[in-house]
């Protein structure tokens, strides 16, 4: 399980591939022998799944849109078994009180535990009904978005069946969790898209973006209002599109090329607002800092190509850069809120999170520890659990480690030369090195609580006991090598801030430290 291993990085990536083609075998079987009254009411085309699961090439299962569908799948046959838990349960207060706790641990990154528990509480009334439109919700997404990963597959399924037609509702609105725009199709699992044509766009306007999709053996075309549209046609090998296609936005180019999606825009309360297209600065912004890290640290740029393959920038004032587990390689990137020399750290920060996400896959790191918030998070500065304190130790252990090689990289001859061409300026440079001293105080506070939660409370497995293990050897190293500049931030205007972060990280050691846990 070494950090920055990529010949093993590389192996637990194909591992995964292979559990997520297993996942959607055993998915399908599911729905056919233990839920198939459930899906047919609600409209879960589970003989077309099939054709999709026999498509799709190995390679695919680690695409961070075939992962999130796959997984949106399994997240909807869990709540299809739970729906006939419900329908059949004799005590319904107590089932939702399970429920409640077993949504707040499976289901942290999603908005489901809103949809079922709106006010945060228990309330069995109304659950029923709740469920019912969470499961009709995901079946919908799910039949809509596989229309698009191999339209020929789609309208060849519809051949097969021998009917007409084939009629799946929908949307055109702007998709904010994969920062599509609105009057657009995201097609394959590269990133392309078709955009509608004008009469469409003015249409929708009049549904408030709702549509039919209708799905023929020989192409698929979209109902709005009483316009209808070709998207797509095939007869034969006479096989294009109707709409206007446009192909992925590419940052990086090689083998997988890395992709960068349209700008997802987010209000005053910090909530995605609306999508628009991504301005061509911001593209060359992403290209750049990829170079830097590629130039200043070789071995993180390595990991960081493996597992990053597509940028959402964000325009969202005061939020910060976010990834998904179930979404692998896809990084929402803050460019507009932060400099250059954030946009670098943010890459390889969400790049981490990626990391970590691939290595729990494989691993059992942590056990037992309820989702207890009783750590204290130097970098939220609040508690929280286990797996938070974990990923923010392995995330910002890899941002130490970057911000140590970047200030080396800066050092020598050409030093200033490459810094200044990079786009940086030397109080990015000052900055760099507060960061990772500071950075290095904060994995080390957490280091304790981990040795802590290991030794004396027993959460954490063999495996997660080794990886802690090389947390602290990566972050020793750092320490190391950052004696060099660190009298010059002790000289710096970040000398008083990182006086006082080491100042709140021994306060909140005497108010959050050990003997406070035991006493927990």
């Amino acid at each position: 399980m070494l950090l920055l291993d990529l010949q093993q990085l590389t192996h637990l990536q194909d591992e995964f591939r292979f559990s997520m083609r297993r996942l959607f075998v055993d998915l399908c079987r599911e729905m056919h022998a233990d839920y198939a009254d459930l899906t047919k009411e609600f409209g879960l085309p589970t003989g077309f799944f099939d054709s999709l699961r026999s498509s799709l090439e190995l390679g695919a299962y680690s695409n961070w849109k075939v992962v999130g569908w796959i997984e949106t799948l399994n997240d909807l046959v869990y709540l299809l078994d739970v729906l006939e838990q419900l329908m059949s349960d004799k005590a319904p207060r107590e089932f939702a009180e399970q429920l409640l706790h077993e949504c707040q641990e499976k289901f942290f990154e999603h908005g489901y535990l809103d949809d079922l528990f709106p006010t945060g509480q228990p309330h069995a009334r109304g659950l029923e009904k709740r469920l019912l439109a969470l499961c009709r919700r995901l079946a919908q997404e799910l039949t809509l978005e596989s229309l698009w990963f191999d339209p020929a597959l789609t309208s060849r399924w519809c051949h097969q069946r021998k009917v007409g037609h084939w009629d799946v509702p929908g949307t055109l609105a702007p998709n904010c969790e994969r920062s599509e725009l609105g009057g657009t199709i995201a097609v394959d699992t590269t990133g392309a898209w078709c955009q509608a044509p004008k009469e469409i766009r003015r249409a929708l306007h009049h549904a408030s973006g709702r549509v039919v999709f209708r799905v023929e053996p020989t192409g698929i075309a979209v109902k709005a209002g009483k316009i209808i549209s070709r998207i797509w046609s095939g007869r034969g090998e006479k096989r294009h599109w109707q709409w206007a296609y446009h192909a992925p936005t590419v940052a990086i180019l090689g083998n997988e090329p890395v992709t960068v999606a349209s700008t997802l825009v987010y209000g005053k309360n910090r909530q995605p607002r609306t999508v628009k297209p991504t301005e061509p600065r911001q593209v060359a912004r992403i290209a750049r800092a990829w170079q830097i890290i590629q130039l200043a640290w070789p071995e993180g740029h390595e990991v960081l190509k493996l597992l990053t393959s597509r940028i959402v920038p964000l325009q969202a004032k005061g939020v910060v850069s976010f990834s998904y587990r179930h979404r692998p390689g896809l990084s929402f990137i803050n460019c507009f809120d932060r400099g250059n020399l954030d946009l670098i750290d943010d890459l390889i920060h969400e790049n981490s999170h990626h990391h970590l996400n691939l290595l729990l896959r494989k691993y059992v790191l942590y056990q037992g520890d309820h989702n207890q918030q009783i750590f204290y998070s130097p970098w939220r500065r609040s508690l929280r659990p286990l797996r938070g304190i974990l990923h923010a130790t392995f995330t910002f252990t890899m941002g130490a480690c970057l911000f140590q090689r970047l200030s080396s990289w800066a050092l020598g001859r050409d030093g200033a030369t490459r810094w200044k061409k990079a786009g940086l300026i030397e109080r990015d440079l000052h900055r760099a090195r507060f960061r990772c001293l500071e950075e290095v105080g904060s994995v080390r506070y957490s280091l304790q609580d981990l040795h802590y939660a290991d030794h004396h409370l027993g959460w954490l497995t063999s495996s997660g006991r080794r990886l802690v293990g090389l947390l602290t050897e990566a972050i020793e190293l750092v320490e190391r090598e950052s004696e060099r500049f660190t009298r010059d931030v002790e000289c710096s205007t970040f000398a008083p801030a990182l006086r006082k972060h080491v100042k709140e990280l021994q306060q909140a050691r005497q108010v959050y430290g050990p003997v406070r846990l035991e006493k927990t």
